[in-house]
């Protein structure tokens, strides 16, 4: 079990991440390809900041009892993203620094009962409130990575690693994963769907591909 102390300090690490990677970014060096097929670093900072309103939408949720989606339907998601992506880069920078700010606060309001109450993910699964921090986690942890700004997935804490290799084995299904070797880094890569060295077959052949996963 994940432990609410744990990834909330792995929130703060990751998104320290990306506040680093984005800090200089100007307009032009914004608009380049991040590692996420058809998006661009605004994309992958508009969603990241966008995932933080949302989730704070669960927090309000977990706090007062009131039913508080995510997103108010599956377009919201997608047009906040393109909308923050035409942002200037000073202001989508400011978007992502305030909107994870405001998160950490609304986080550090809730009490151990209302950390247990049971709020609805995007994805229509039912959890405790206790699973936002790992919710946000995986977003800024894995997204530092998208931005193509030289983080890496070996920058990123070895218990992280370890706990998100069992959350996509999970959510993909064993069937879905075959049998390969590597280094944790390159197998949580590989199994995100991400760029990977060193992960093979069992016979040392390269492993294919996965698509990639959240």
């Amino acid at each position: 079990m994940r432990e609410l102390r744990a990834t909330l300090a792995w929130v703060a690490q990751g998104t320290e991440l990306c506040r680093k990677a984005i800090v200089d970014l100007d307009e032009s060096s914004y608009s380049e390809p991040s590692l996420l097929p058809g998006w661009t670093r605004r994309h992958v900072v508009a969603h990241v900041a966008a995932n933080a309103r949302a989730l704070r939408n669960l927090v309000h949720w977990a706090r007062t009892g009131e039913p508080t989606p995510m997103y108010s339907s599956p377009e919201q998601r997608l047009t906040d993203i393109e909308s923050g992506a035409r942002l200037p880069a000073a202001w989508l920078t400011a978007w992502f620094a305030e909107s994870a700010e405001l998160l950490r606060y609304a986080t550090s309001e809730l009490t151990e009962k209302q950390w247990q109450a049971e709020v609805l993910t995007a994805q229509g699964r039912t959890v405790p409130a206790s699973e936002i921090p790992w919710m946000r986690t995986r977003e800024v942890m894995v997204h530092a990575v998208d931005l193509g700004t030289g983080v890496q997935f070996t920058d990123l804490p070895e218990e992280f690693l370890a706990e998100l290799r069992h959350d996509i084995l999970t959510k993909r299904g064993s069937g879905a994963v075959p049998a390969v070797r590597g280094g944790d880094a390159d197998l949580t890569a590989y199994l995100a769907g991400r760029p990977y060295t060193g992960v093979t077959n069992p016979d040392g052949s390269p492993a294919a591909p996965l698509t990639p996963w959240l």
